[in-house]
């Protein structure tokens, strides 16, 4: 599938723990080098604990401020970007909505043409139920490219969904691995202390894998204006990504 390459670019990234943490970096630095405008807003409502700092990207400073906005401030700061960030978790659909919503831009300054921006929703969560928004607000978008990232001690999956003009071209991951959608999984917010201080074991080379998918991902996108893999899963243990190629079509550009 093709991608227009002078399009203004909006990515949300939805999680800035174990995998997401490790995206932002070469997110930020990716998107500085395009000539066009981009934007990234990170959101996440946790904050920097001791326990962090074994496999998350963030150092004993950080600790007690709120994830999204360490990694927004430390990168957009070092590579000359708008710093964007919400503290919180997004729970909502109507607000997800909002804030994948397409920035609307002139083709030329002396056009009366109006044209959207590409937008991408990264999701770095470590819980169905916010995959579970995540596909409702997929499902009712026009256009929208989805990066679902999530792993497990040491494999995991990305998946990216595609829908244009209504269309869905790529399946995002609920229609990839329909268990998720039926998941009795807690928002964060919902969670007891006792419920969050209990994590599913992940290691610092899965969360690392993991993001460099989506990275991949991004790029493929964003510089080349082209995929063919609809989704990869991954091992640590036999340092192996096997992708879920599509088969060729010519695409009008997004």
């Amino acid at each position: 599938m093709r991608f227009a390459l002078d399009k203004p670019v909006k990515i949300i990234m939805l999680g800035a723990g174990g995998t997401g943490g490790h995206i932002a970096p070469h997110l930020y630095r990716l998107l500085h080098t395009l000539d066009r405008p981009v934007k990234v807003v990170i959101a996440d409502g946790d904050i920097v604990e001791e326990k962090n700092l074994v496999r998350q990207n963030f150092i004993s400073a950080d600790l007690g401020k709120n994830k999204a906005q360490v990694l927004a401030e430390r990168y957009a700061t070092a590579f000359g970007m708008e710093i964007k960030y919400i503290p919180d978790f997004i729970e909502c659909g109507d607000m997800l909505s909002e804030h994948i919503r397409p920035d609307i831009y002139s083709s030329s300054p002396y056009s009366y043409q109006r044209q959207e921006g590409l937008v991408v929703l990264i999701g770095a969560v470590d819980n169905n139920r916010s995959r579970q928004l995540c596909h409702q607000v997929f499902k009712q978008a026009d256009n929208l490219i989805y990066i679902d990232s999530g792993n497990g001690e040491y494999t995991g999956q990305v998946v990216c969904g595609i829908k244009r003009s209504g269309r869905t071209y790529y399946k995002p991951i609920g229609d990839i691995y329909p268990d998720i959608l039926s998941d009795t999984d807690k928002f964060p917010t919902q969670l007891s202390c006792a419920e969050a201080a209990v994590s599913a074991p992940q290691s610092i080379v899965a969360n690392i894998m993991a993001a460099t998918a989506v990275i991949s991902y991004i790029y493929n996108i964003l510089v080349l204006g082209n995929i063919d893999v609809r989704s990869v899963t991954f091992s640590t243990k036999t340092v192996n990504l096997k992708p879920i190629i599509t088969q060729k079509r010519k695409r009008k550009a997004a």
